[in-house]
């Protein structure tokens, strides 16, 4: 059972204990209190209860949560005017009839209750007061009770719509890692391809060497996330494998600067689209080329910079394609608002360069 199922109805018992006790700590140790006494002690709770449980349970949700205030409002009136005249007409049958003499005025205390001719109609206005009160927090709990009700049900509404949206970007991760694998798969079958035509040994390593990133696409890639020196060591791998396929000409730098045997979590699979199309998009086959790859870490971020010789005629997936074009829908996924990623050519347009810096999650 909702612990407010419980607890709401022990508040009221509580505080009908409190309203129907209170007058009895005006009693003197020298007053007997009788049953006309105790009925005349009552009727200012009953009256209270009648009001506000009136509101509580039928007024407030039948007619002033369904829009009909004016109808609420003058119910209430008649209520309260009738309310109050039955409480001054009782305390003026208890204490001027008869029942209960009324000592001379300032010759000691007045019975609780007690009213003199003079004041009734003060009196009279102070119920009415005191029952609109009462009313009016009846309205005031319900309206807090229909808000906490409607935020909950927000909570509630908010909650699942991110599982909703957790689950379609997960399903959306998933569609992506199984584009990704064969994307890989097919520039490195071209890789070892253009190999086996000028020199079959290196081939035959290639092989080896693609065996070894399979493995850990396979299987590593199938986590949400990877150390960064199981992703560093399968890029370095994947460019000695580009290495093989290039003479002379191409000069391919690397710098690794990141913490020894890094546990840092990162994306699998997550730069190489970078150093893909740095291979890809900066050759010439008719002079020199020249590919960087540096990859550093320091105690907030992660970087990965390719920089590779610039060729316009050859430019057309330069920045787009479908590695390029998932890199940047899996950052927007995993990495919101803690990545930046800057790419173009220098202002010689000579160089093409690629920066990501991947913040990482601090506490």
């Amino acid at each position: 059972m909702n612990r407010n199922n419980i607890l709401e109805p022990l508040l009221h018992v509580l505080v009908l204990v409190i309203l129907f006790g209170f007058p009895y700590t005006f009693v003197g140790s020298h007053e007997v209190v009788d049953w006309k006494t105790a009925v005349n002690r009552s009727i200012v709770p009953v009256a209270l209860c009648i009001i506000f449980y009136a509101d509580y349970f039928l007024l407030v949700p039948k007619l002033l949560f369904n829009g009909r205030t004016a109808m609420w409002f003058n119910v209430n009136i008649c209520l309260v005017l009738i309310l109050a005249g039955v409480m001054r007409l009782w305390q003026w049958y208890f204490f001027l009839g008869g029942h209960v003499p009324l000592p001379p005025p300032g010759s000691g205390p007045e019975p609780f209750g007690a009213v003199r001719p003079g004041i009734e109609f003060t009196f009279f206005f102070r119920d009415m007061t005191m029952l609109s009160l009462v009313a009016g927090l009846s309205v005031a709990i319900l309206y807090g009770k229909r808000w906490m009700q409607t935020e909950n049900l927000r909570k509630e509404a908010e909650r699942l719509r991110i599982e909703s949206e957790r689950g379609r970007m997960e399903a959306e991760l998933m569609n992506m890692r199984n584009q990704l694998n064969p994307h890989f798969l097919l520039n490195t079958l071209n890789c070892i391809y253009s190999l086996i035509g000028f020199d079959r040994e290196k081939a035959r390593e290639a092989v080896s060497d693609l065996s070894r990133l399979l493995r850990y696409v396979l299987y590593e890639v199938r986590q949400d996330m990877v150390p960064l020196h199981k992703e560093v060591d399968f890029i370095l791998d994947y460019i000695a494998l580009m290495k093989m396929r290039f003479d002379a000409n191409v000069h391919v730098r690397t710098h690794i600067d990141i913490f020894e045997n890094s546990r840092t979590e990162i994306a699998p699979l997550l730069f190489i689209a970078l150093i893909e199309n740095a291979f890809k998009h900066g050759m010439n086959p008719s002079g020199c080329s020249e590919v960087k790859i540096s990859i550093t870490e320091d105690g907030t971020k992660i970087c990965c910079e390719t920089e590779n010789s610039y060729h316009p005629e050859k430019r057309s997936g330069s920045v787009s394609g479908i590695g390029l074009e998932q890199l940047a829908r899996r950052l927007e996924i995993l990495y919101p608002h803690r990545y930046e990623w800057k790419y173009g050519p220098d202002s010689a347009r000579k160089i093409y360069r690629s920066s990501l810096t991947i913040m990482k999650r601090i506490g």
